[in-house]
Parts: structure tokens; C-alpha cells; sequence
């Protein structure tokens, strides 16, 4: 079946990338239908940020069978437990495979809003550090854009959706606009100081910066410290699509919101050679219909969307839509992240915290910055931060009778922790691709993902954890207990790079304004635009990247170019 309308855009995906594309080209005039592939979220109903554990079945402690039989990935994200396990896909449904010897974890969450009702939240911007590197260094490609092309597009996303924060005057980590920043607890300024007094200025121990509000912003209320972010937010206190861009573009009366809409593959026109529309099959029915569009964005997720690039292959584009440089698939990229230290913080015993603050502490990039790291390239940012330890601390201790759990009801140590997030060099041998033999839940061909850290990542990791001890023992710390685990790629969640920008058709998949070298009217926007992974959180960049190729679409529109 054929929906008969024509839409001036489709848009593939709701969540952070989809939503600002959304508004975006809604508030631009275009009548605009948004495809999701999972089901509606009612915040009233799904949200449930304040249901303590006694009154959910298993008491906080999870479904084990749903874990082990339906979400052995996902539940191993720790914002997948009892309460937000029903925000993360079904591996049963969602499969896809990896190359014998090298896992990856794929976290994934299918619902309007996507991933962005359970994301992190913290959002940093990228500097000429970030965009420089692949060109001096004579890796992979050069990024076809600078910071002075995107820093407008951070100021213009930064104001809408809020962001708390403090600004440092780094050249490696440009200042945002900010609305107030969180406080550091005891054991966080005890710690900033060390690091101010031991390492001349090197090193930079700041709050995060994080897109939440601390106070009211936009029609969205300031946060009230809750904590448990990844199970939704009624006050809308943090941004996501559901609480901000998708509203945002239903305002417009211009915005058809599809859920249940399971993208098959996208249409291509050889003799105009764009896209037409997009093929779909209800996630409920199996129906499969195809709806008209003039202009497609795809933000789906760096492996979602080539994985329906794929699905779309012709007999010109054999190996997949928009596809005429190879590297459709490729250069796939994560943060490594597994190394780090933590210890306990002497004092502080008569302070206590007020409240869950929904954020932790930040230490911008210092490796590479001004003098060479001899041990490998690019460099990592700290996350973590401290806290004082409640009574799950019983569980390792040894202790009975009254006077121990009288003990318990106390809170215990401060203790800090440090977890270093590391960029991963570009690598045309890390890479996605169909298997054919193995099908979802719809009966479409999955990914075969091939994806492992090299030396520089692993040698970025041991940095990480040697570093974070270096700066406890500096705070004065005991117990100091580094740690460098062995996470896959994937595990970070913000895989990047698998349709990559650039100037040369020959090397890349889209121009320095997203659109497919391949096919005009055809825009990806997503994580797999990244030419690079720099080290800090990516989703601002996403966003600001969506801002502006959408502008930049409509422009075209206008002159009659697409």
C-alpha cells in the first residue's frame, strides 16, 4: 500500500538528532513526517523517576529471566534495570552479529525519543583540536568543516535546550552558554584543589556540563535533584526530543508523528537521481506500505541508518545507497573507556549531601594539548566524582547484631572515583556490514559488526588509569585502587563514523553539510557523520551538525536545488 501524500520531508528516527531535525525543518514551513520505529511514550504513564523499589515487582533488583533471555546486551548498560529495562530494545527482537574474537555491545532504545530519554546528558563542545587532528597527523580524512563553521550552531542548540556549566576559557573545550553550575560536594572541591595545587594548571577539575536545567528555561521547569535521569523526567527538567524538540515541532501543526514504523529501506529515482520515499512495515500489523517525501534525513544512529542504507542497495548502488566511495560501513568508532582510579577521601565526615545531583565532575583533555604524549596520539577527559557511601557498604563488610546495622543507617566515607573516556582513532578496518542470513523481528537483514580498540586506544586506557591515580594520591587519597577493564567497543554508547564527511566524494559519503554526495536530497545527520571521535561527549556536536544541515536544506529547497 502507498500513502498517497507527499511529504515535503521524512525524517528517520525521534531521538536526538531526529527531533532537532524535526523542529527544524517544521518551523522552516516544510510539512514534515517523522518516522519511529517503536512504540509512543506517555511521560505520565512511562516516566517513573519517583517509584521507590518496594513498589516495583522485583524490588529494584530486576527480572532476571528478561535480563538473561531478552536483554542479555542491554542490561548490561547500567541505566537498564528494573525501572527504564522497557526503554532498551529486545535483543530477541533486535539481533545483529560480530566477528568471532571482537564483541560489541550495541545499546539501543526504540521508542519515540530513542535513546534520548535514558542519555547521559553530558554535552561539551568540540574545538579545532578536535577538528585539526586527522590533517595534521595524516590520519584517515580531513573533517570538511572547523569550529568557526559549527560555534553559531552550538550558541543557537546551547540556548534552546539549556545547558548548566562553568566556563573554564579552555582552547580545548570551547565555552557553551550556560545557565548556572551544580555544586561540587566536599570531596570534589577537597580533590579540585589538589589537582590545581600539584599540577600547575594542567589539569582542570570542574562540574559537568550537562543539559539540564538549574533553573526554569524555555517553558521546562529547573530540576529538583531526583537523580535517576534515565528513567524519564515529568518536569522535563532534562532535555530529550520528547521534552523539547518534538513538542517544539508539533506547535508548528506541521509535524505527522508515525510510531510502529519500522524503516525497511529508502526509494531512489535513477533517472533524477533522488530519493523518493521510504519503505516501512508496521511494527505491529507487518503491514508494509511506502510513503513520498522530498527530502529525507536520516538519523536513525550511526549503525541504524547504514544499516537501512544498506537495505536500500540498487543495481548502480550495489553495496548500498549513496555508497559510490566504499566507505558506507566503515571507519566505525566508540570511546574507550574502562580506565581510571578510585580511593576514599579523608574528612568531610560532618557533610552530607542534599538531594541526587544528576551530574558528576569533569576533567577536560591535558594529554596532547601542549606538549607530546610520546605513548600514543589524542588524549581522554575524565568523568566521575565523589559521594559518601550508604549502607550497600554492609554487604562486603563484617559485622553483626544491632550495633552494626545501627552503623549502617550512618553514612560512610567519602569516596572518589575517576573514569576516563579516550578517543578512538579513525580505522577503515573497523566496520559494519549486512548479514544477510540472519534477519530481525521484521524479517530485515541485520548488521555483522567487525570493531576492536587498537594500540592507541589500549594505550590511552592504561594512561587513563595511571593519571587518575596520580591525582588521588595528590588529594591526599588512601586505598587508591586503579583499574583498567576490559570494555568493548560499543559500550560507551556513541558509535560514530559510519558515513562520514568530507570534501572528496572518492573518500567520503556526505559534504561538510551532511548531504549524501550520492543523492541530493538525501541528509544523514547522525553519529555517523563523525570523520573523528574526539574524546568528549558527541551529542551536542549531533545536534548543532542537525541544525544546520537543515537550514542549509531548505535553503537549497528555495532555489529550487533539491
Amino acid at each position: 500500500m502507498r500513502d498517497e501524500t507527499t511529504y515535503d520531508a521524512i525524517v528517520i528516527g525521534s531521538g536526538m538528532t531526529g527531533g532537532w531535525a524535526a523542529k527544524e525543518l517544521t518551523e522552516k514551513g516544510l510539512r514534515t513526517l517523522v518516522l519511529e520505529a517503536g512504540r509512543s511514550i506517555v511521560p505520565e504513564e512511562d516516566y517513573v523517576e519517583h517509584v521507590p523499589p518496594w513498589e516495583v515487582k522485583f524490588r529494584g533488583m530486576r527480572d532476571r529471566h528478561r535480563q538473561l533471555e531478552d536483554q542479555p546486551i542491554q542490561s548490561t548498560c547500567y541505566a537498564c534495570d528494573e525501572w527504564s529495562a522497557k526503554f532498551f530494545v529486545s535483543d530477541k527482537e533486535h539481533p545483529y552479529t560480530t566477528e568471532p574474537g571482537k564483541p560489541f555491545r550495541w545499546i539501543r532504545g526504540r521508542q519515540v525519543g530513542g535513546r534520548s530519554i535514558m542519555w547521559g546528558r553530558q554535552v561539551y563542545r568540540w574545538s579545532d583540536l578536535d577538528f585539526e587532528a586527522n590533517l595534521r597527523q595524516g590520519i584517515a580524512i580531513d573533517w570538511p568543516i572547523r569550529y568557526a563553521d559549527i560555534a553559531p550552531w552550538y550558541d543557537y542548540v546551547e540556548d534552546f535546550i539549556g545547558i548548566s556549566g562553568e566556563p573554564l576559557g579552555l582552547s580545548q573545550l570551547p565555552d557553551s552558554k550556560f545557565l548556572p553550575p551544580m555544586q561540587l560536594n566536599c570531596a570534589e572541591t577537597a580533590v579540585r584543589d589538589a589537582i590545581a595545587k600539584h599540577f600547575g594548571g594542567e589539569r582542570v577539575l570542574t562540574i559537568g556540563r550537562v543539559a539540564i536545567l538549574t533553573k526554569d528555561h524555555r517553558e521546562r521547569a529547573a530540576c529538583h535533584y531526583c537523580g535517576p535521569c534515565e528513567r524519564g523526567c515529568i518536569t522535563r527538567s532534562y532535555f530529550s526530543s520528547l521534552n523539547a524538540t518534538l513538542p517544539a515541532a508539533e506547535k508548528t501543526g506541521r509535524m505527522t508523528l508515525r510510531p510502529h514504523s519500522v524503516v525497511h529501506s529508502i526509494s531512489f529515482d535513477r533517472r533524477t537521481r533522488r530519493a523518493t520515499g521510504v519503505r516501512v512495515i508496521d511494527a505491529k500489523t507487518r503491514a508494509i506500505s511506502e510513503v513520498r517525501g522530498k527530502l529525507i534525513f536520516l538519523c536513525a544512529s550511526a549503525l541504524e541508518s547504514v544499516r537501512i542504507l544498506f537495505n536500500s542497495a540498487t543495481s548502480e548502488f550495489s553495496h548500498g545507497l549513496a555508497n559510490s566511495s566504499g566507505e558506507l560501513g566503515h571507519n566505525l568508532m566508540d570511546h574507550v573507556k574502562g580506565g581510571g582510579a578510585g580511593a576514599f577521601i579523608p574528612g568531610g565526615q560532618d557533610k552530607v549531601v542534599f538531594g541526587r545531583r544528576p551530574n558528576g565532575i569533569y576533567i577536560p583533555r591535558f594529554r596532547n594539548v601542549k606538549t607530546k604524549q610520546l605513548e600514543f596520539l589524542r588524549g581522554y577527559g575524565f568523568q566521575g566524582g565523589g559521594h559518601r557511601q550508604g549502607w550497600e557498604r554492609g554487604i562486603a563488610q563484617t559485622g553483626f547484631g544491632p550495633e552494626f546495622k545501627k552503623s549502617l543507617s550512618r553514612p560512610g566515607p567519602w569516596r572518589f572515583t575517576f573514569n576516563g573516556y579516550g578517543e578512538c582513532l579513525p580505522n577503515h578496518d573497523n566496520y559494519a556490514e549486512l548479514d544477510k542470513e540472519t534477519v530481525d523481528a521484521w524479517g530485515i537483514p541485520v548488521l555483522k559488526i567487525h570493531c576492536a580498540f587498537g594500540e592507541n586506544e589500549y594505550a590511552i586506557r592504561k594512561d587513563m588509569s595511571i593519571a587518575a591515580a596520580e591525582m588521588l594520591a595528590a588529594a591526599g587519597a588512601r586505598d587508591i585502587e586503579p583499574f583498567t577493564d576490559d570494555d568493548p567497543p560499543g559500550f560507551s554508547i556513541h558509535e560514530m563514523g559510519t558515513a562520514r564527511m568530507g570534501r572528496d566524494p572518492k573518500t567520503s559519503v556526505l559534504n561538510s553539510y551532511n548531504q549524501a554526495h550520492d543523492v541530493k536530497n538525501l541528509f544523514i545527520t547522525d553519529g555517523g557523520a563523525m570523520v573523528s571521535s574526539s574524546c568528549v561527549n558527541p551529542s551536542l556536536t549531533y545536534m548543532a551538525l542537525t541544525a544546520r544541515a537543515c537550514d542549509y536544506a531548505v535553503q537549497q529547497m528555495k532555489r529550487g536545488e533539491l
